[in-house]
């Protein structure tokens, strides 16, 4: 991606190879339903990686391989010295954060299925973060917590061997009748016990027990619910960078949270029309601009993307900009509307470009420059004369996410038979890489080579290119492509060639 308006050389295409699977399914084995991976993110120092199943769990993993080597990695960077080994994560801990719910005043079941989760500024130690099925929004604290015991207890075993075990001899179970000066009355005053006596060591060696911390466990708790401020299923959640807001989204509202006031919401942008008979499109994402905490994007079932400052008005009725492709001429079908639809959108890190996903293309924007898409990557174009049976079996509604790299040069997004694709989105480059969600990675490789980058004609001087065509039907191997097999989620580490991608029940990462 070229940032700076000059020509940049493309980079060569990355060798991308297998890093690891959590969840691995064997041949056969019957995948059950709440299992499936529904969201996945890396935070923000790509440290952790958080993954969300339609059971409402959610499960974080946290990374290793920069901590083999005695320190942490801004340390061993400071000391100029090169991590060459790939990415490892570990499972960390997991934790129920939604239940299936019953709305009975609509009458309608709320799943526990996790729609979205992202990360927070981490504080003290503890790591945040917020998740969201289709009703309710909920901000985790997950931290380390210090298991304590009580140690060097004055038990001596040779007045303990006729009780059981020293363990158990520390604490009576045999409740006495006691007075409140510490005697008992079983026994007469002024009778000497037999219970008792000193240490041989005298009472120089008796000791005072001590609290010691044994262990450490991980702790997850709910610190904050936001909740009854959507009509409609909640489809996008993103935090601001000003460390304190984030806005969820629905399909016609968005609103405005801050994060430690639970029972109040601003709503920014309402689309919800007078007559509901009059409603042509619905908001279908939203994301928060990575470094201007005014600025945010949504995007629509018409395929276009409305780029908005809070700065203008309190209800955001009006765009700052509208980004939204001309249709070519004679092309309009029954489909056209639905394909068109957009599905996910991203901000590069740097917040210059936006990458949007719709059913066959992913196309990448200049927020500077709207007058159509700087790059267009065909995902699957073999599909177009499928359309059809797409529709009949509902495949056609499915939602892609989109990412891209941490340097921009690269976007990424999921197609069919647990296929994901990586496209070069640097001026000049053809890199279109097909993968499949394996520990052979290029076992499906499709061996068509990418077009060439083509001119799909000029709007106002924006020259566009496509990228990564391919027509077939079948794979290199011959094999029909499983409809049934698809890969939604995929995240990129925000500063390191490594993706992390859902194929059903299982979390396959790679490098490069």
């Amino acid at each position: 991606m070229n940032n700076g308006g000059g020509s940049e050389a493309a980079a060569p295409p990355l060798e991308w190879k297998f890093s690891q699977v959590f969840g691995e399914r064997t041949a056969g084995e019957e995948v059950q339903e709440v299992d499936i991976i529904s969201a996945i993110e890396f935070d923000g120092t790509g440290d952790h990686l958080a993954t969300g199943d339609r059971g409402g769990r959610v499960v974080l993993f946290e990374r290793t391989d920069t901590r083999d080597n005695g320190g942490h990695r801004r340390d061993l960077e400071m000391m100029d010295y090169s991590i060459s080994r790939h990415p490892e994560f570990r499972y960390k801990t997991e934790f129920q954060s939604h239940e299936p719910e019953f709305d009975y005043l609509k009458s309608l079941e709320i799943e526990e299925k996790i729609n979205k989760i992202r990360w927070c500024q981490s504080a003290n130690g503890a790591v945040y973060l917020l998740s969201t099925n289709d009703k309710t929004i909920k901000l985790w604290k997950v931290q380390e917590k210090k298991v304590k015991k009580v140690c060097d207890l004055n038990v001596f075993p040779e007045k303990v061997a006729g009780n059981g075990s020293i363990g158990s001899s520390s604490i009576s179970t045999i409740s006495k009748p006691c007075v409140p000066n510490g005697g008992c009355r079983e026994r007469p005053f002024g009778c000497s016990s037999n219970d008792f006596s000193f240490p041989p060591g005298g009472v120089s060696s008796l000791r005072l027990p001590v609290v010691a911390c044994q262990e450490t466990s991980l702790v997850a708790g709910c610190r904050r619910i936001y909740a009854h401020a959507h009509d409609y299923h909640i489809n996008s959640i993103s935090n601001n960078s000003d460390g304190e807001t984030f806005i969820s989204a629905d399909d016609l509202r968005i609103n405005l949270w801050n994060l430690g006031i639970s029972n109040q919401s601003f709503n920014i942008v309402d689309v919800k029309p007078a007559n509901m008979e009059d409603l042509t499109e619905v908001i279908t994402s939203a994301e928060f601009h990575p470094t201007h905490c005014n600025v945010l994007a949504y995007s629509s079932s018409k395929g276009s993307i409305r780029l908005i400052d809070m700065r203008q008005s309190a209800l955001c009725d009006t765009h700052s900009k509208l980004f939204e492709e001309q249709e070519a001429p004679g092309s309009r079908s029954f489909f056209t509307e639905i394909i068109a639809s957009i599905s996910d959108i991203k901000f590069s890190k740097d917040g210059r470009h936006l990458l949007s996903r719709d059913y066959m293309t992913l196309k990448l924007w200049d927020i500077n420059m709207d007058s159509g898409p700087v790059a267009t990557f065909q995902v699957h174009e073999y599909l177009r004369p499928k359309l059809c049976d797409l529709y009949e079996n509902d495949s056609i509604f499915d939602k892609f996410e989109c990412c891209l790299s941490g340097d921009g040069r690269r976007v990424a997004t999921g197609s069919y038979s647990n296929l994901f694709r990586v496209f070069g989105s640097s001026e000049g480059s053809t890199e279109a890489t097909t993968l499949e969600a394996s520990k052979n990675p290029v076992r499906r490789q499709v061996q068509t080579p990418s077009r060439a980058t083509r001119s799909l004609g000029s709007l106002s001087g924006v020259v566009r290119r496509v990228k990564g065509a391919d027509n077939s039907g079948v794979d290199a191997n011959g094999n029909a492509y499983d409809f049934s097999m698809k890969l939604l989620h995929l995240a990129w580490h925000p500063s390191e060639n490594s993706i992390a991608c859902a194929a059903s029940n299982s979390l396959y990462m790679y490098y490069a």
